[in-house]
């Protein structure tokens, strides 16, 4: 299941809590930066550096193919990009909780 196949069936079964939303936690990432490295088995490493809207940085495991011949740029930086975000997934909830909680 994608994080948007997810938020269709929360929509979808009227699930109306507080909770993080992929929409509100797309809107809280102020920058993408994409790190590369290059192994010297010629491995290609990427790591997304996140933003937040508030200057923290977050960065998620990097992509990497086992062969370098399969390395392609836009695909490694798409699942840097989301294992950037799946980090965010749970500062996310922490926050939220934390508010929800003072706000008790």
């Amino acid at each position: 299941m994608t994080d948007a196949s997810i938020e269709q069936e929360i929509k979808e079964k009227g699930l109306n809590a507080p909770r993080v939303t992929l929409e509100g936690l797309h809107n809280k990432i102020d920058d993408v930066e994409i790190v590369k490295f290059i192994s010297k088995t010629g491995q290609v490493l990427r790591w997304a550096v996140l933003t937040m809207e508030n200057g923290f940085a977050v960065v998620g495991k990097p992509s990497c193919s086992v062969s370098p011949e399969n390395d392609d740029p836009e695909l490694g930086e798409k699942i840097a990009i989301q294992n950037s975000q799946d980090e965010v997934w749970a500062l996310e909830g922490y926050a939220l909780k934390q508010k929800l909680f003072d706000a008790a």
